[in-house]
């Protein structure tokens, strides 16, 4: 049961924190959309845990804070917010990195994730 009560006050806290956020076309007048591929990897045989795209249209929410794949992770994720928005600042289009998760694992912290993210941001053409 307090499983189930903490994914709840996860899921709560992750909707409280998209709302004070705001919506892209707000926050980011310029930006007509971004799109970001993220390839999760994890320790072990298999490294590649996941592909994802996403794609930010200004409608959604300006939230660029991707939660973390491993189970157990407490406080960890991949935010992308800081980049997105020094991207924009310098009007880049395209940009690649790498992120590790910084959270905290019970079991072994050396089990954390990272991502390569590739991120696309398109322009609106009246914002030049």
């Amino acid at each position: 049961m307090t499983s189930k009560q903490n994914y709840m006050a996860r899921m709560e806290l992750n909707r409280q924190n998209r709302l004070a956020m705001g919506l892209l076309s707000e926050r980011l007048p310029q930006v007509s959309g971004i799109l970001i591929n993220m390839t999760y990897y994890q320790k072990g045989a298999n490294p590649v845990l996941m592909l994802r795209t996403i794609h930010v249209q200004p409608s959604d929410s300006a939230y660029f804070n991707m939660d973390c794949l491993i189970k157990g992770c407490v406080d960890g994720g991949f935010d992308l917010t800081s980049i997105i928005g020094k991207m924009v600042k310098a009007r880049k289009k395209t940009a690649k990195g790498k992120l590790v998760c910084r959270g905290k694992i019970d079991t072994n912290p050396l089990d954390h994730a990272s991502v390569d993210y590739e991120i696309e941001i398109h322009y609106s053409k009246k914002s030049r």
